[in-house]
């Protein structure tokens, strides 16, 4: 791998340009509150419909996912899309999917609230420094040592373990840098980690 980044500037992408680039990076940040939200008002949303708290996850993945059919099968992008998600798998839907799972398979928040944040301010973390220019060295040890921060405050914060803090920093990198074509890195940051944690957590003795 060549040590210097070379990447097409996600700005000339964005619909929107610059501005559109902007209102996609306040929606990733946005997600961080994604876990107060369902662990402080999850229940009671759900006690609201008469639904349980899974069956609501679950009812919102299947918004998202018929959704986003209707957005492929229009051909419609908005500001702050990319331009060619107008005919694959938008991001947002990739980051609804994955935080959805998360919730449902980890509804722990010990567990929960690195996963997210790992996507939510680390994913915008390397995405910056790769447009900025910065080389492939500095971005994944820049990434991994913001991640360790992420897990090690959740550490303090909501008990995550402090074993996962140097195991789980590299893994998340390392699930944001694969380029694919259809499958979107809010995808990968989340379901890789997540699967990871649903492996060793048995050891871990947490759920």
């Amino acid at each position: 791998m060549s040590d210097q980044v070379e990447l097409t500037n996600p700005v000339d992408l964005s619909v929107g340009g610059m501005s559109g680039h902007i209102l996609r990076r306040a929606i990733h940040l946005a997600m961080s509150f994604l876990p107060f939200l369902f662990f402080e008002f999850g229940e009671d949303v759900a006690d609201s419909v008469s639904l349980s708290l899974e069956q609501v996850v679950s009812s919102v993945i299947l918004i998202a996912i018929f959704g986003e059919a209707l957005r492929l099968r229009m051909g419609w992008t908005v500001v702050g899309q990319r331009s060619y998600e107008a005919k694959q798998v938008s991001a947002l839907a990739w980051g609804a999917l994955g935080v959805g799972m998360v919730f449902l398979l980890t509804p722990e928040a010990a567990y929960a609230y690195p996963l997210i944040l790992s996507l939510s301010l680390g994913d915008p973390l390397l995405g910056e420094l790769r447009r900025k220019g910065v080389t492939t060295t500095t971005v994944i040890w820049a990434g991994m040592l913001g991640i360790a921060i992420i897990w090690a405050a959740c550490a303090v914060w909501v008990d995550t373990p402090w074993l996962l803090v140097p195991l789980m920093a590299p893994i998340c990198v390392a699930a944001e840098w694969p380029r694919l074509r259809y499958i979107d890195d809010n995808a990968t940051m989340l379901l890789i980690p997540l699967a990871v944690v649903l492996i060793i957590d048995p050891f871990l003795g947490i759920i």
